[in-house]
């Protein structure tokens, strides 16, 4: 009859080699002048790779949007520059979000959907958000480029919207004007309730009576 032979090794501790992560060294954190001398070297690599390839770092962005000058207030390196911003302030309100601050799943919306409008703008070179700037603190303003009239040859106009045939800004005051509204910006006075004084008499008289 075979023995049986009980193994006493244990094994528990074990793990497949293959399937072992390799643990990275946790890097030293940059002092501000090796900060700084990175930067510097990256801008170079940058210029360099720019210089032989003038489409370098342009695959994101629309055509139309490549040749704009630097001064454009809507030039692609300045959007850039906003979406990133917006990207944290976003990431900040959904910190608040989760500590139930007040007003912090409104904003963190807002940013989150300003960030996919200018995504947008770099892909199409079409700009459909209202507002502009790295804190949206600017209004878009609309311009006409083809005028359009009624049906007795009057031009249509939008507030806040520039027109060619004026020069400027078709403002509310000139839409006052043109319909013959007058006092527009007079506030209408609320009516003050009168106190009724009979009811007041009577439950005093009640009051006497039964007393």
């Amino acid at each position: 009859m075979a023995r049986k032979i009980k193994s006493k090794t244990d094994n528990s501790g074990w793990s497949d080699p293959v399937k072992k992560k390799k643990i990275r060294k946790r890097r030293k954190p940059m002092t501000e002048e090796q900060r700084q001398a990175a930067s510097e070297r990256l801008e170079k690599a940058r210029a360099a790779r720019a210089s032989k390839n003038p489409n370098y770092g342009q695959s994101g962005i629309h055509e139309s949007l490549r040749d704009l000058p630097e001064n454009n207030p809507l030039h692609p390196n300045k959007v850039k520059k906003w979406i990133k911003t917006q990207k944290d302030l976003a990431a900040a309100e959904r910190k608040n979000e989760r500590a139930n601050v007040k007003g912090a799943t409104a904003r963190k919306t807002s940013h989150e959907t300003y960030v996919r409008s200018l995504q947008k703008y770099l892909r199409t070179g079409d700009y459909t958000d209202s507002l502009y700037g790295e804190h949206q603190e600017h209004v878009i303003r609309y311009r006409c480029i083809a005028m359009a009239y009624d049906k007795n040859g009057v031009p249509k106009r939008n507030v806040g919207t520039w027109y060619p045939d004026i020069g400027t800004v078709y403002t509310q005051e000139m839409f006052n004007e043109d319909r013959g509204i007058e006092n527009a910006n007079v506030q209408k006075t609320k009516r003050r309730r009168k106190r009724n004084k009979g009811a007041v008499e009577a439950k005093g008289k009640k009051a006497s009576r039964s007393s």
